[in-house]
């Protein structure tokens, strides 16, 4: 499989800058895969497309307010984003700056009405940076100086609406970079309806790091190196899930994050409990263990979530949904239109 294999034309206009006015307001495309079918919908049609006995499993990761403004002692502007946290004060982080940083670098952050706060560069791991924050917990540094960090192709700053709507409304374990995207469609009153249908819910936990947005650099699919995302999967969950797929009910999964862990936890051929790390890379040929359906986004060209998303619906029936997407002028992804695959 080659890198060229996954690219697709994506004008930029249809890039969503802006989440629209309700989160259920979206569109909604369903591929059918078996009848290898494709139907445009709405967003709250989706209970339509499922059934008394369904399980969607939820992400209920909290987006942190990863990214941080600072400076080099001389001056020298800084700009960081969390790629995950190591410890109560210790990250690993991207920086942006003129050159290359060194070890034993001060870095130091800014913002209004708070003072000036120090961090330590304790050296690089691959392409991130170590940091310490020996004044203060990583956390509590993020809370008072950070703020909500959007993706590369929302080309705005981020602004007070955001820091609600780049969040699900089930989102309750702080630790994510990025927004698990394919639940911020949800709000209550679509899950009331759902779950008046006898649609169950259940969550997992995955925190999304800022590597979900690394580039692809190989040409070969097959020589790219995951990165890791640190996931839970408790047994509780794992016992309504087993118990809903017993009774005949099918697991969706909200979002390709709820996919890799799911499917992490279920590497043995069952479903177990699960806490720790995952660099789990899903591309055509994988086998599914654990997801029946599949609620997503869209995703970037030549992008390992498109790679994730091609391996469940089949490379072919993808390209040409997301065509018709392009045709349709959906809306893509972070704060766009939905795709179900069932």
């Amino acid at each position: 499989m080659q890198l060229d294999d996954f690219d697709y034309h994506l004008p930029a206009e249809l890039i969503a800058q802006q989440p629209l006015a309700q989160r259920s307001a979206g569109r909604l495309l369903c591929l059918q895969r078996e009848q290898q079918r494709i139907s445009d919908q709405q967003f709250v049609d989706l209970p339509d497309w499922l059934k008394a006995g369904d399980l969607l499993v939820m992400n209920n990761t909290r987006v942190l307010p990863a990214r941080l403004y600072a400076r080099k002692p001389s001056g020298g502007r800084l700009e960081i984003l969390l790629e995950r946290l190591l410890s109560e004060h210790e990250m690993l982080v991207q920086i942006r700056a003129n050159r290359p940083l060194r070890a034993g670098a001060e870095i130091i952050v800014q913002a209004e009405q708070h003072p000036d706060v120090s961090l330590e560069l304790l050296g690089r791991q691959g392409d991130f940076y170590h940091l310490r924050s020996p004044e203060q917990p990583v956390q509590a540094v993020l809370q008072a100086y950070g703020t909500m960090p959007l993706p590369p192709y929302i080309e705005r700053p981020a602004a007070a609406r955001d820091e609600r709507r780049y969040q699900t409304v089930f989102a309750a374990v702080p630790g994510a970079v990025a927004a698990p995207t394919a639940g911020l469609h949800f709000d209550q009153e679509l899950l009331r309806v759902l779950d008046q249908k006898g649609i169950g819910s259940v969550q997992i936990t995955l925190h999304v790091g800022a590597g979900t947005f690394q580039p692809v650099r190989v040409e070969n699919v097959l020589e790219h190196q995951m990165h890791a995302e640190y996931l839970e999967v408790s047994a509780a969950a794992c016992a309504r899930i087993n118990a809903a797929r017993a009774n005949g009910g099918r697991i969706i999964a909200v979002g390709t994050t709820s996919v890799r862990a799911l499917e992490t936890a279920a590497a043995s051929g069952r479903l177990k409990p699960y806490t720790g790390d995952s660099r789990l890379f899903i591309y055509p040929g994988y086998q599914f263990q654990a997801v029946d359906a599949m609620l997503t986004n869209f995703h970037l060209p030549k992008s390992t979530l498109l790679m994730l998303v091609s391996a469940f619906a089949g490379q072919a029936f993808v390209a040409r949904a997301y065509a018709h997407a392009v045709e349709q002028r959906y809306r893509f992804f972070s704060y766009g239109d939905a795709m179900l695959m069932v």
